[in-house]
């Protein structure tokens, strides 16, 4: 249905609106702006539009010339709180945030699949639905829109949904990977607060020292993963923040640190959870002090329906050759919220390198830092396999019919 040059044909629109959401970064659950800039860039195409209420989302449905299901193609829309350090001449002009993990690329690319589908609205057997969605940084915009009936905004349940991130490192420019099962880590959260007896540096027998005690948490939880997590499900502890006193020579009364936990399985993510909540109220019961915990499961595994990722995967190499797409051995560590899609309806999420080519993915800065930069010559590529996805997800579902 679609060529390739059809796609190519939008890399400079795409791009000017990449640009344009770049430059004016926002994050959370409310991107005003960048709402604005989306119903701007989909005015004229035959949709249906309906914005969140919780959330500045936007949803479109597109509906086929022909009967037949709905499909649900999914782009994040916020950005982060990192002061860019790239030189662009599209840099950001907000102080503080930027477009770090590509999600301006992503917006564009739906877009663009809009575009391209919207074109050949009479030879669709089904309807599209368009999920523009805010606040996958942390904040579950993705659980929110489904709260919210993203799901059904076609008039019934969508049968199948793709979504896809890109990478500024690791994968090469235009490189498509994908696997069956767990594609993507679940991501929780604890807080700890340790509260003993500050006192005198050089008395410290006359204080209850939070600060060892919380010392010596850090390096029990991650002798704790090693010793009681299975290393063919495995996780991850990073205790990433660390407070606490305000003077050499004091012992506070408190310290403070705080963690990200991944996990690629439920049954792991439990175990580790109690395994926190047990080896810190167990050190802190040595050490006479008080522990304060608290425990959040933020994003569940990213979990790729395995018929739906063998299917996205032959897209793939159908539409870009053997050499440009294939199946990764592991998942990765990050974390998304799609999975709160992919755990309502079946589906898969997709990779795909955006790289410059004059860097060393190897070595190239990674998604979420400051200097990470990613090559817009890759929208073209993302709106037509969302696209294409979507085509191909009507003839699927309608030769399962036939067969059943």
């Amino acid at each position: 249905m679609f060529q390739h040059s059809d796609a190519a044909a939008l890399l400079d629109d795409l791009t000017d609106l990449r640009r344009r959401l770049h430059r004016e970064p926002e994050i959370g659950l409310h991107l005003p702006r960048t709402q604005e800039k989306v119903l701007a860039a989909l005015d004229g195409l035959p949709l249906e539009i309906s914005l969140g209420k919780g959330l500045s989302s936007v949803t479109a449905v597109l509906r086929g010339g022909r009967p037949g299901p709905a499909v649900l193609l999914r782009g994040d829309m916020d950005a982060l709180p990192v002061h860019e350090d790239t030189g662009l001449s599209y840099a950001s002009e907000r102080p503080g945030l930027m477009h770090a993990c590509g999600h301006d690329l992503h917006t564009a690319g739906l877009v663009g699949a809009a575009r391209l589908l919207a074109a050949h609205r009479e030879e669709l057997a089904g309807d599209v639905v368009f999920m523009f969605q805010p606040g996958e940084e942390g904040d579950g915009g993705a659980r929110i829109m489904v709260e919210e009936g993203v799901l059904d905004a076609a008039g019934e349940r969508v049968v199948a949904a793709y979504g896809l991130h890109v990478f500024s490192t690791q994968v090469p420019m235009g490189i498509v990977a994908t696997r069956p099962g767990t594609m993507l880590a679940a991501a929780d959260a604890f807080d700890v607060t340790v509260t003993g007896r500050g006192g005198h540096g050089s008395m410290p027998h006359l204080t209850r020292d939070p600060v060892a005690a919380a010392a010596e948490m850090v390096t029990a939880l991650q002798t704790r993963v090693a010793r009681e997590i299975d290393v063919q499900d495995p996780a991850v502890i990073t205790v990433g923040s660390f407070h606490a006193g305000t003077a050499r020579n004091v012992i506070p009364d408190t310290a403070e640190l705080a963690a990200t936990v991944r996990t690629y399985s439920e049954k792991t993510r439990d175990q580790v959870q109690g395994m926190v909540e047990r080896t810190l109220r167990g050190i802190a019961r040595a050490h006479d002090v008080d522990v304060r915990l608290d425990y959040t499961r933020q994003y569940p595994a990213t979990v790729n329906d395995a018929g739906h990722a063998a299917f996205a995967l032959e897209t793939a190499l159908d539409l870009f050759g053997p050499h440009r797409a294939f199946e990764t051995p592991r998942p990765v560590s990050g974390s998304e919220d799609f999975s709160f899609v992919l755990d309502a309806v079946p589906g898969a999420f997709l990779a795909v390198g955006a790289c410059p080519p004059d860097r060393d993915p190897a070595t190239a800065p990674v998604n979420h830092s400051a200097q990470a930069v990613y090559d817009d010559r890759v929208l073209p590529d993302q709106a037509l396999l969302l696209a294409t996805l979507a085509v191909r997800s009507f003839d699927r579902h309608a030769a399962a019919g036939r067969s059943a």
